[in-house]
């Protein structure tokens, strides 16, 4: 996997980044049981406040790199779904195809599943760690504002009413692997890409593993 950044500085490093608490869901979600071992997991890597990561940088090759691909499934074009287990989110294009990209999902025991909608949009959205993850991560910033060295990325999709996100990463490198606590991350590249094509309302499908 080879990973265009234009502009890469290290900053503060913390650890245990993902926003999470499954108790938001809806009774439509629910845990889900652990990927494939052959999928790479690592449950070790946190978020690094403070490094930049500019909207450029994009996954260029192997299978992460976004490209249209052949897909079945029965929904509208303009769904997105997600298959968690296989780091993939596609966007249906009709007639057997789809938009896919690489991305990052939740570690073992914050996997979910369910349907929900694109309920707002930001562009380099502030990062707000909610109360469950501060309890667990009391050292984390209880606020810190939108921008390159923001860990949510140059944008995020909101969830229905959920504390979930589709959004973008100042850590690149951590696309297709299981790091977070439910939120979705692409590179910020793709997710400004995603952005664009995603209007608010649409339905988001997430499942753990692909299904015909």
């Amino acid at each position: 996997m080879s990973i265009t950044i234009h502009t890469t500085l290290r900053g503060l490093l913390v650890s245990g980044f993902g926003l999470a608490s499954l108790l938001a869901l809806s009774g439509a979600t629910s845990a889900q049981p652990r990927p494939p071992a052959a999928i790479q997991e690592t449950m070790d890597i946190g978020d690094e406040p403070g490094r930049v990561s500019t909207e450029e940088a994009t996954i260029t090759d192997g299978p992460y790199a976004r490209q249209m691909v052949l897909f079945r499934s029965s929904e509208a074009p303009g769904t997105v779904v997600i298959h968690s287990a296989e780091r993939f989110l596609y966007v249906v294009q009709g007639n057997g195809r789809a938009l896919r990209y690489g991305i990052g999902v939740g570690r073992e025991g914050f996997t979910w599943s369910g349907q929900v909608k694109v309920s707002r949009k930001a562009e380099w959205p502030d990062w707000r760690p909610p109360p469950e993850m501060l309890q667990r991560q009391p050292y984390l910033p209880r606020f810190m504002a939108g921008g390159p060295g923001n860990p949510m990325g140059a944008r995020a999709l909101y969830l229905g009413s959920t504390v979930f996100r589709i959004h973008g990463t100042n850590q690149p490198e951590t696309i297709g692997q299981a790091i977070s606590s439910g939120c979705f991350r692409l590179a910020n590249g793709d997710i400004a890409d995603l952005y664009d094509r995603v209007p608010v309302g649409t339905k988001v499908v997430i499942r753990h593993k692909a299904t015909l």
